[in-house]
Parts: structure tokens; sequence; C-alpha cells
């Protein structure tokens, strides 16, 4: 696919694309509350022997004042310059079932064309679904499961998954562009998203990425390793605990969202498609997140 100036955005490597993959799309720049995504793109790295498949041309799409390339120096000489552009990876997990991940930095500009780009490259590969990472800062206790909500482009996928109850609008990520587009062109498409407790959101927060990788597992079947986050899972939890307990004010707050999510949840479900937290909570909370605020009391 080719940029407006005519310049194609991505060239393929050469690479063999792997059987019905699933897209994972992990792209950064947007809302990632507790590094949700991040950590769970970390994860699959980890997991799985990615190659590149196709690689994208930043010129036309990523504002590079902002994100400006790397230059490594060693001794006072130049020895590389790191540009950020997106790319699209391929692997397979451990029982052969076929992955393409798209990671990078969200793009800047010309966000239709990339995304026609990425329905071309999907078609090509003969994605079966892709699956969309993020987190959102929720009002939820970290002493209880993260949940997700999702995306979707049914009512199906999103009783799956589950989902905040109610009417609500927010900013949109170019992962929202890419859902609509390959829904549009027969790719079912789901973004998964952790719900994690807003006085976290400003620090990494594995539990949520453990609840992405299993709704990714859940929803297309990939068989995904999580043993590697649930050590920094307990640690993070144990950090949280402590802080805490310095604080009653802290210890309250966390008693009382206990108690509003056990009174319609249970203690322990792993996903919820009630309306808690509502569409308002949720709202006021990403609202904050995005003005640069953590939640925390």
């Amino acid at each position: 696919m080719s940029s407006p100036g005519e310049r194609p955005l991505f060239r393929l490597t050469g690479a063999p694309a792997p059987p019905d993959p699933v897209l994972v799309v992990v792209v950064d720049g947007w809302i990632d509350a507790g590094l949700a995504a991040a950590t769970a793109l970390t994860a699959l790295e980890e997991a799985i022997d990615l190659e590149p498949y196709a690689l994208f041309d930043g010129e036309d799409l990523i504002d590079q004042r902002a994100r400006r390339p790397h230059l490594m120096i060693e001794d006072g000489v130049r020895t590389a310059l790191a540009w950020p552009e997106p790319v699209v990876r391929v692997g397979r997990d451990r029982i052969g079932s076929g992955i393409a991940v798209l990671s990078g930095p969200e793009p800047d500009f010309h966000w239709r064309a990339f995304a026609a780009s990425i329905v071309e490259l999907a078609a090509g590969m003969g994605v079966r679904l892709m699956v969309g990472f993020g987190g959102f800062p929720a009002p939820a206790p970290h002493t209880r499961a993260v949940k997700l909500a999702t995306t979707a482009g049914n009512a199906q996928q999103a009783q799956q998954v589950g989902f905040v109850g109610g009417a609500i609008e927010v900013p949109a990520g170019i992962q929202a562009v890419l859902e609509e587009a390959l829904e549009g062109v027969g790719i079912p498409s789901v973004g998964l998203w952790a719900r994690v407790p807003h006085y976290v959101s400003a620090m990494p927060f594995p539990a949520a990425s453990i609840a992405l990788l299993d709704g990714l597992a859940s929803l297309s079947g990939l068989v995904i390793d999580t043993s590697v986050l649930n050590e920094a899972a307990e640690a993070a939890r144990a950090k949280v605990d402590e802080t805490i307990a310095g604080s009653a004010e802290h210890a309250a707050m966390v008693r009382q969202l206990e108690r509003a999510i056990d009174a319609v949840e249970g203690p322990d479900e792993a996903f919820s498609t009630h309306e808690v937290p509502s569409g308002d909570e949720i709202a006021a909370e990403l609202e904050r997140y995005l003005r640069g605020e953590t939640g925390e009391n």
C-alpha cells in the first residue's frame, strides 16, 4: 500500500507467513495503564521466536521531532541510528499455531492509509482474527482478579470477554481504526482492555498483562506461557499491599472497592459482563489518566 506521496508504506522482508495467523496489535503512544500491553508484548517476545515480516517506512507516519530517532555512540563514534517505525513480525506458538504481531509507535499521520496497509498485509497472510491490547484505569481493587473489557464487532464477542455496560464515548487510538478496517473485510477484530486499578495505573502492574494474554489464549486458541509474569505480579501486589498498609485512607478506599465489586461479581470471577465499574466511572478515571494524573489519593 502506498502513502499519499505514492511511496510504499511498507516493504516485505521475505520471511514466510505462518498458517492462519492471529494478528496481535500492541502499539505504543496511547492508553496503556499499568504498562499492561507493553509488558504483555515483552512476554510474547520471550515466549515466541518472532521475525520481521513487514517493515514500515516512518517518513510519512511518524512525527520525528516528537519521537526522535535514537543515536548510538561508542567512545565518541556514531555506531547506529535507530528510527521509530511500526513493524509486523511473525512466528508460531509452541503447538505450531501462527501469530503475527504489529508493534512499534502509533502513527502520527495518515491513519487511513496505514489501516489500508494492515488490511492488505492481513489479507495476504490469511489472518483469521485480530486482537488488540490495552489497559485503562478503573475503580477496581488490586486484591481481585483483573477483569477485561472489550471493544468488539458484535455482542457475542463482547459477552465472551466482558464489557463496560451502557454507552460511553472515549478518544480512539489506531487500534480502533484497525479493528473497524479489518472487520470491514470480514476479519473478526477484538480489542482487549485490562481494567487496571486506578491507583496503580502509573506503575507496572503485571497482573493486567497476564489477563490480556489469558484473554488472547481464550479467544484464539494460542498457547501462551505466562509463568514468567507470575512472580512479577506477586511482587507488584506485595509492594502495593505494603504501601496501602501504611495509610488508613488508602486501606479504606480498597475495602470500599472490594465491597462494590464483590457485591455484584463475587470475589474471583475471571470475566464480567456486569456494569461494575460503570461507564461514567470509567470515563472519569480515563479523563484523569489522560490529564496525567495517577488517581492516587
